[in-house]
């Protein structure tokens, strides 16, 4: 969205126009619409730009709920914007440590700094971006403990905030920079705040830890199973003998597994009567061990991220299965094993093994009414498959 498109969707008309469209999801019939807004007379440039709007709000609802309906958005700033569930989490951390204003800076379009300003927060919202911050401005209207200040994050005056946000811009114009030292703001700069201030940073969960500062907490956040970033907390923000942090949100609510450092392994044994694939942030977070002490548990194999227990455990941390029994790793014995269970319907994982699932299930030819959990992995370096079910 340029200058122009945004200056035409913020008047009356086009604002209007927006709301009267709604958001608009894969199935609708664009076309038909299209032809309508022109024949009523509105300008084709404004028709494309409400247009693009409707569809972006209606992939918002994703990350913002039901408050997307009343936002704009850019592609960029809609890709990169925090859920608004994750984005609390952030702004409780600031709220906790008696903050009193925050610099979001590199605010987008204004995901965190709403979440900020929810909980009364002060925030000063930085965004380089002339157009995005004009989005963000929008966005942050309803909320007048906030302001949003065009420029660029190493420009912005901190001198009266107590503590800072920031989301390294790492695309532009739908090209991801792999660089970090070309991200906005870039990654050492950001780091190199929590000299000053409490920091706060957000990256994607993927981050190489080489680059991550010694003496911060490192937080893995995963929203319903999909690890959606990573955060560094530092300059007094990080708590007290916490290095490592996986924090895992979904239907239970919110629950976190934490250590002062990366956990040391759990001892290999063998297959027992039930299986714990963990939680992704806790993969990335590597606290795989602390995880299987927690359910009297051990590993599959000493480099593989299974866990297995003889009794049923309950952990907000995994998903649980209850394994029926094993095999190898053979697509024949596969394919006459899952025929006579009459398993038609077959989820499969893999960890460990170099498998194409989508090739291998073709193989299979399933049948049946059935349905299970098909686990290809290793045990003490075998290849194995193991049969189960969800729990």
């Amino acid at each position: 969205m340029d200058a122009a498109e945004l200056r035409a969707l913020l008047t009356p008309e086009g604002l209007r126009l927006l709301d009267e469209v709604g958001p608009i999801d894969r199935t609708a019939d664009v076309v038909r619409l299209v032809s309508r807004l022109r024949a009523d007379g509105h300008p084709p440039a404004l028709v494309a730009a409400v247009l693009e709007q409707a569809r972006l709000r209606s992939r918002a609802r994703a990350k913002f709920g039901e408050f997307a309906d009343r936002m704009l958005f850019t592609p960029d700033g809609l890709e990169q914007a925090t859920r608004l569930r994750v984005a609390a989490v952030h702004a409780g951390r600031f709220r906790d440590a008696g903050i009193d204003v925050v610099a979001d800076l590199g605010c987008g379009i204004g995901g965190d700094a709403i979440a900020l300003a929810g909980l009364d927060l002060g925030v000063v919202a930085v965004e380089r971006d002339e157009v995005t911050a004009a989005v963000a401005a929008y966005n942050l209207a309803p909320f007048p403990s906030a302001r949003v200040e065009a420029g660029a994050a190493e420009e912005a005056d901190l001198a009266a905030v107590g503590a800072v946000w920031l989301d390294p811009a790492r695309r532009s114009e739908g090209v991801r920079r792999r660089d970090p030292a070309a991200w906005s703001p870039p990654l050492d700069w950001s780091f190199g705040l929590a000299d000053r201030l409490p920091v706060g940073v957000k990256l994607g969960p993927g981050i190489d830890r080489d680059l991550l500062p010694a003496g911060a907490e490192w937080q893995w956040i995963s929203a319903d199973r999909d690890v959606v970033e990573a955060v560094v907390w530092a300059g007094g923000l990080q708590r007290e003998g916490i290095g490592r942090a996986a924090l895992v949100l979904g239907a239970h609510g919110a629950a976190e597994l934490t250590g002062p450092r990366d956990a040391d392994d759990a001892e290999a044994g063998g297959l027992g009567e039930y299986l714990v694939e963990p939680d992704g942030a806790v993969i990335r977070a590597r606290l795989i061990g602390d995880l299987a002490r927690g359910v009297e548990g051990r590993m599959l194999d000493p480099t593989i991220a299974w866990i297995t227990t003889d009794a049923e455990p309950t952990t907000p941390f995994g998903a649980v299965f209850r394994v029926r029994e094993r095999f190898a790793l053979d697509v024949r014995t596969l394919k006459k094993e899952l025929a006579a269970r009459g398993i038609g319907t077959l989820e499969i994982k893999k960890r460990g093994v170099d498998v194409d699932p989508a090739e291998f299930r073709k193989r299979l030819a399933l049948r049946g009414e059935n349905s299970a959990v098909l686990v290809l992995t290793r045990i003490a370096g075998a290849r194995v498959a193991i049969l189960a079910d969800r729990v």
